[in-house]
């Protein structure tokens, strides 16, 4: 599987030039002619949970065959055998890109290679806490992120209510112990959505060991306080959120924030102007600053040999006044032509940290499973019969 990682990687990955180009050579509105469904939305019957008993809506799972979130490059680290371990909920990024429909087809045959892409890459990074469960479901197409029009947002609640229902049947088949949420970009997006709807207030709160939201900016007014959750400041605590949007310097954030301000909150308000939570993902801490020389391993592609390396100390993460996470100047990585314009690194948000990641994911569930053992018997989490 490792001989085809980067093979999937640049055929992949060819969708974010085109976003690129666009973003760089057009105007707003040439990117929404390149990207954005010309038709009405078209409004589709809503799928039960139980339609997530089928293997064949799930990306990854445990016992499903190929599971793409069990590649690791070489040289990565595990858990020790007998050790605790968690069950993962992975929300994948857009892979989506076609215009022909507000919501990706299931059976879209790109979308999924892609979707298993993303996994493979992003959702392994948090194997070592446990085993990864990915859903499919009927993502937006990115061409929602490129305009104001309500068929967005329409398109987004159809992929979020298919990723509820998915939620619930993970939760019924781990009725019990530790979880991690994890997901990147439209992932982050309706997973922070799903926290406040199915994680905040409820038993199940008590099970997150950490929730990790990359690739979307969480509001610290308008969105934090209802998830359910406080941000991480340490990497040894556990039961909190951590989210970042990595940088290289000099960046030019000016088209992010534009997208940022045209948003609501979590609790229906306006974002524009609001800060948004900022987690140094090499210490696991809110506002950090660390240099290269604390970066384990950055995930980086080798197209010639079709695989992937880990190369570490090459990598900073500093938290700026802008609440962007800066990486210092480009790194000086092969990681191919999809950096983003204004020296945006979005697509690399996890691999530029895959393996303090993977740290941190087994070290915040070695933190849950300490204060589980010291809460007073009256105290210790109930098991929640639903979501």
């Amino acid at each position: 599987m490792a001989r085809k990682f980067l093979y999937i990687v640049a055929v992949c990955l060819v969708l974010f030039v085109a976003a690129r180009l666009a973003m760089i050579y057009f105007a707003d509105e040439l990117s929404e002619i390149a990207f954005v469904p010309g038709q009405e939305f078209e409004p589709q019957p809503p799928k039960a949970p139980a339609d997530w008993n089928d293997p064949a809506l799930w990306v990854a799972r445990p016992g499903l065959a190929n599971d793409p979130s069990r590649w690791l490059p070489k040289g990565a680290s595990r858990a020790p055998q007998g050790t605790a371990r968690a069950a993962v909920f992975f929300i994948h990024p857009t892979s989506y890109m076609d215009k022909a429909h507000w919501n990706a087809p299931l059976d879209d045959a790109a979308a999924n290679t892609r979707a298993r892409l993303f996994t493979q890459a992003m959702a392994s990074a948090f194997t070592a806490a446990g085993d990864v469960w990915a859903p499919r479901y009927r993502q937006a197409t990115i061409g929602a992120f490129f305009t104001d029009r309500a068929e967005a947002d329409k398109a987004l609640d159809l992929a979020y209510a298919d990723v509820r229902a998915a939620f619930a049947v993970f939760l019924r088949e781990n009725p019990k112990g530790p979880i991690v949420l994890a997901a990147h970009s439209q992932g982050s997006l309706l997973l922070r959505r799903l926290m406040r709807d199915a994680v905040a207030g409820k038993p199940v709160a008590r099970r997150v060991v950490a929730a990790y939201l990359p690739g979307w900016p969480v509001s610290l007014d308008h969105d934090l306080p209802r998830m359910g959750l406080p941000a991480c400041t340490s990497d040894n605590q556990s039961g909190c959120v951590l989210s970042w949007l990595s940088v290289a310097d000099p960046a030019d954030t000016s088209a992010l924030l534009k997208g940022y301000a045209r948003q609501r909150g979590l609790d229906g308000q306006p974002v524009a102007g609001s800060a948004f939570l900022c987690s140094d993902p090499l210490t696991g801490s809110q506002d950090g600053q660390s240099d290269a020389g604390g970066n384990l391993g950055t995930l980086v592609p080798d197209f010639e040999h079709r695989t992937g390396v880990l190369v570490p100390q090459t990598v900073p993460a500093a938290c700026g006044p802008d609440n962007f996470l800066h990486i210092g100047p480009p790194p000086k990585l092969d990681m191919g032509e999809y950096v983003l314009p204004g020296n945006n690194y979005h697509v690399y948000d996890i691999t530029l940290f895959w393996e303090n990641l993977r740290a941190d994911a087994r070290k915040r569930l070695t933190a849950w499973i300490a204060a589980q053992d010291a809460a007073p018997e009256q105290s210790a989490p109930q098991e929640p019969s639903a979501p």
